[in-house]
C-alpha cells in the first residue's frame, strides 16, 4: 500500500467537493472553537478573580459576625451587631496574640453621594488608618486617613478612581473638591490608584471615611461589618486564626466555639471557594460545546455516507481492477481524519482568538489552556477514526459486481 499516495488521492477528492468539504468541518471547527474558547474564558475569568482577591491584601483574615465555619471557628446563628470597634483594638493590643500584625476595623454601608450637579449610589468605607496597609491600598494623589481623623471624627474623604470620575469626570483630580454623603458635607483628601474588579468587590467605586464618622455621623451605629487582620506570615495564618478565635470566644463570654457570634476566613477560604465555582461552571460549559463535537461528528459520517452512495461506480471498478478492501477502508477512514484534523486546526486557531479577542475586551487577563487545546486535537483524531470507521467499511465491503451495477 502507497500511503503517500494514498494521502494525495484523498486529499484530491475532499477538494473536488469544496463546499460539502467545508460543511462536514463546519460541526468540528464549532466544536473545538468552542471548547477552547470557553475553557480559556473560564480560566482567565478564574484568573482574574484570583488577582482580585489576591489584591484586597496578603496574609489577611477577615473576621465577620454571623455564622459560618471556619477553621476551628464554627459559628453558630448571630446578628450582624456582634463585632465592635472595640474588639479590634482589644485584638491589637493583646499579649495573648503573637501572630498579628496590623488590625483594621471597617463598617460599610451604600449612600448616596453628590458632587455639584453630579450624584452616584456608592459603597461608603468607614475604616481606621491600618485598612490602608492591611488591604494594599495606594494613592495617586493626595493622603490617606489619619488617626486625627479617626479622633476627631472628621469629615474627609477618600474616593476609588471610579467614584471620583463618576462625580467629577475623567482626569480630574478631585483633592479639595467637597462632596455630600447622605447630605453631609465632606472634603475630598485623597484619590486611590485602580485596583480593578467589578460588583461588591470592586475597589475603585467606593468612598473611604473615618470609621468613627460613618459609624455616629453617617449611619449611627456602634458596631462593625468586619475586621481585618495581617498576619506576620503565611506560615502563621492557621495559628493566628485560632489565637484571634479563642481571643474573641473568650471576649465575648462564649465558652462553646460552637455557639461564637463570629467567623473567620482567610484568602485561601475565599479563593478556594472561589476555584471551586469557576472550575464548576466552565466544565459545565465545555461539557456543553462539547456536544456540537458530536454533532459535528454526526455530520462527518453522515457526509461520508453520502460519499460512499456518490462513488459505488468508482469502488466497483477500483476493486475489480485488483484494489484490496483494506484500501478502499484506509482511503475513507483516511478522508474522514483530514476533515476532522484540518477542522481541528482551524477550530483550535479561531477558539484562541475568540478567546484572546472577549478577555482583552472585558479587561481579563488571556489565558490559553494547552490541556484544552491537546484535549481538542485528541477528540478531533478519535471523532475521524470512529465516525470515519463505518462508511469506510461500507464502501470496503461492497462487491465489485454490485458496485459496478449501481445507478
Amino acid at each position: 500500500m502507497d500511503y503517500q499516495e494514498l494521502v494525495i488521492e484523498s486529499f484530491s477528492t475532499l477538494t473536488l467537493n469544496k463546499i460539502r468539504t467545508g460543511l462536514a468541518m463546519l460541526g468540528v471547527i464549532i466544536g473545538i472553537g468552542s471548547v477552547i474558547a470557553l475553557v480559556s474564558l473560564g480560566q482567565a475569568s478564574q484568573r482574574s478573580i484570583e488577582n482580585q482577591i489576591k489584591s484586597l491584601g496578603s496574609n489577611l483574615l477577615t473576621v465577620m459576625p454571623g455564622a459560618q465555619k471556619s477553621g476551628a471557628i464554627r459559628g453558630a446563628a448571630g446578628g450582624k451587631s456582634t463585632l465592635t470597634y472595640d474588639d479590634a483594638k482589644a485584638i491589637q493590643n493583646s499579649l495573648e496574640i503573637t501572630t498579628v500584625k496590623n488590625v483594621s476595623a471597617e463598617y460599610g454601608s451604600r449612600a448616596q453621594v453628590v458632587a455639584g450637579r453630579n450624584n452616584t449610589n456608592t459603597q461608603i468605607s468607614g475604616i481606621t488608618p491600618e485598612y490602608a496597609a492591611i488591604r494594599n491600598i495606594t494613592l495617586s494623589s493626595g493622603s490617606f486617613i489619619s488617626q486625627s481623623h479617626l479622633t476627631g471624627m472628621s469629615q474627609v474623604a477618600v474616593l476609588g478612581p471610579q467614584t471620583a470620575i463618576d462625580l467629577f469626570g475623567e482626569g480630574i483630580d478631585p483633592v479639595g473638591q467637597a462632596i455630600r454623603i447622605n447630605g453631609i458635607s465632606f472634603t475630598v483628601i485623597g484619590l486611590t490608584q485602580s485596583k480593578g474588579g467589578s460588583g461588591p468587590m470592586n475597589q475603585d467605586d467606593r468612598i473611604f471615611v473615618p470609621l468613627t464618622t460613618a459609624q455616629k455621623l453617617l449611619f449611627g451605629v456602634d458596631y462593625v461589618s468586619s475586621i481585618y487582620i495581617e498576619a506576620l506570615s503565611e506560615t502563621v495564618m492557621d495559628q493566628a486564626r485560632d489565637e484571634v478565635g479563642y481571643f474573641l470566644l473568650t471576649r465575648h463570654k462564649i465558652k462553646d466555639p460552637s455557639q461564637a457570634d463570629f467567623s473567620i476566613m482567610s484568602q485561601e477560604d475565599i479563593l478556594g471557594t472561589v476555584q471551586q465555582v469557576t472550575g464548576t461552571f466552565t466544565t459545565l460549559l465545555s461539557g456543553i460545546a462539547a456536544i456540537s463535537l458530536i454533532v459535528g461528528g454526526i455530520g462527518i459520517m453522515n457526509i461520508m455516507l453520502v460519499t460512499v452512495t456518490e462513488r459505488t461506480r468508482e469502488i466497483g471498478l477500483r476493486k475489480a481492477l485488483g484494489a484490496k478492501r483494506k484500501v478502499i477502508n484506509a482511503q475513507f477512514l483516511l478522508e474522514a481524519s483530514i476533515i476532522t484534523l484540518v477542522g481541528g486546526i482551524i477550530g483550535a486557531l479561531l477558539g484562541v482568538f475568540i478567546s484572546y479577542f472577549l478577555s482583552s475586551s472585558m479587561g481579563m487577563p488571556f489565558v490559553l489552556s494547552l490541556p484544552s487545546v491537546f484535549l481538542a486535537f485528541a477528540v478531533s483524531a478519535t471523532i475521524g477514526i470512529v465516525f470515519g470507521w463505518y462508511p469506510a467499511q461500507k464502501a470496503a465491503k461492497l462487491e465489485p459486481i454490485d458496485a459496478l451495477r449501481y445507478e
